[in-house]
């Protein structure tokens, strides 16, 4: 097989699927020109679980996207999310002393914002800048070039377990490629399916898959809040189960294939067949009977997430809106029972800015990787330009006092 260093692959660990696409830029944009999927084993709600099942999927996901791109794959993006995963905002100075301030600056500010007290077991994923200040002048994008006595900055730092960072590069490594860079699912997604007019006018970005509901909210251009909510596609299929008493295969075809998460669009007086879990048989129910089981569900999990969404200092700012995707966003009804309950507009986002097999991969269940992909081919990625274990609360102490001094002196 060729290779290529014009080739970015993304590989998305998700709880429901196992999915690696290959992407090949050129000068006019990227082109996805293989993909390879596996159904997800030895991953709950984002976490590796059984090392060995999700190897053995990763592995048979990566050969179909070799085979079908004709291209090696040495090395991936790839995506993390789950209840281990958190954020903050917090903040960082340089001394300027009237100098011009220069890159240098600018990473010393965000190197010294991310020195915060830190647990070990957690792992940096991102330090991303919000804007900056020169001697209070606030809201600064781009501050080279400019100066002042006193630079600081505002940054948005996701974190996740570090075991849990540590085993996808291990299942990764396993099923035969490195690791490039591991960037959290709704990060990646929104370069996919956002512009960036929905960026810097206030957005959030919901991602719901199979085991975890992903939120990230952006303002001005910038990641503001982000959270993981241990809440997804598989509990629907779970209720369908319990509640049908069908076995797990068949609540999951029945949510796809006749799925509504509002019972009101569905009409009356229709039926369908289902297997009995246990080989009794089947039954034919209704298939509002369905869309009650599944819109209760959907209910419960949007309420949850409008409770995280008000969290945040920026939550009546969004004025573009909550844009849904992910597996889940594909049930028929979801953005009508997302505008009663969210109660601002809200639209289906699908992966966008590629060429290639679009027919395939303009879908919402790609949102990850296409992100992932795009992600990978931007040469500047401040996102993870001061990527760290962590540091103690007496470093913190360290630099600032070495700032002190320094505008001191």
């Amino acid at each position: 097989m060729a290779r290529n260093n014009d080739i970015i692959v993304g590989l998305d660990l998700g709880t429901t699927k196992i999915c690696a696409l290959v992407g090949k830029v050129r000068d006019n944009g990227i082109d996805i020109i293989g993909i390879g999927s596996s159904p997800s084993s030895g991953i709950k709600k984002g976490i590796i679980v059984d090392i060995d099942a999700a190897i053995e999927a990763t592995r048979y996901a990566i050969k179909e996207a070799e085979l079908m791109s004709g291209y090696k794959i040495d090395n991936v993006y790839a995506g993390i999310s789950g209840s281990h995963v958190s954020s903050f905002n917090d903040e960082g100075m340089c001394a300027l002393k009237g100098q011009t301030v220069t890159q240098k600056h600018i990473d010393r500010a965000i190197e010294v914002a991310q020195t915060t007290k830190m647990d070990p077991n957690r792992h940096v994923l991102h330090v991303i800048p919000r804007q900056f200040i020169i001697d209070g002048q606030r809201g600064i994008k781009s501050p080279i070039g400019m100066s002042g006595q006193r630079l600081e900055s505002m940054v948005h730092i996701v974190t996740a377990n570090a075991a849990s960072v540590d085993n996808i590069r291990r299942c990764a490594e396993r099923a035969g490629v490195y690791v490039s860079e591991i960037v959290l699912e709704t990060i990646a997604s929104s370069y996919a399916v956002l512009s960036e007019d929905e960026k810097e006018l206030g957005v959030a970005l919901l991602d719901i898959g199979g085991g975890t509901s992903d939120l990230t909210m952006f303002y001005e251009g910038s990641v503001v809040y982000s959270a993981v909510i241990p809440i997804g596609g598989n509990h629907i299929t779970q209720d369908i189960a319990q509640c049908l008493r069908t076995p797990p295969y068949a609540a999951e075809e029945l949510k796809k294939s006749y799925g509504y998460a509002l019972a009101s669009m569905v009409e009356r007086d229709s039926y369908v067949d289902i297997p009995v879990v246990g080989g009794r048989g089947s039954q034919n129910i209704p298939k509002n009977l369905l869309a009650e089981v599944i819109e209760a569900r959907m209910k419960e999990t949007l309420t949850i997430i409008n409770s995280e969404l008000k969290k945040s200092e920026y939550y009546q700012l969004f004025s573009s809106g909550i844009v849904l995707t992910g597996g889940t966003s594909l049930l028929k009804g979801i953005v009508e029972l997302s505008d009663m309950i969210f109660d601002m507009p809200v639209r289906k986002g699908c992966p966008t800015n590629f060429g290639g097999l679009k027919n395939i991969v303009q879908n919402p269940i790609y949102s990850t990787a296409v992100g992932l992909i795009i992600h990978g081919s931007r040469s500047e990625r401040p996102t993870s330009r001061f990527v760290t274990k962590g540091k103690g609360f007496y470093d913190k102490v360290r630099n600032n006092m070495q700032i002190w001094y320094e505008e001191l002196f």
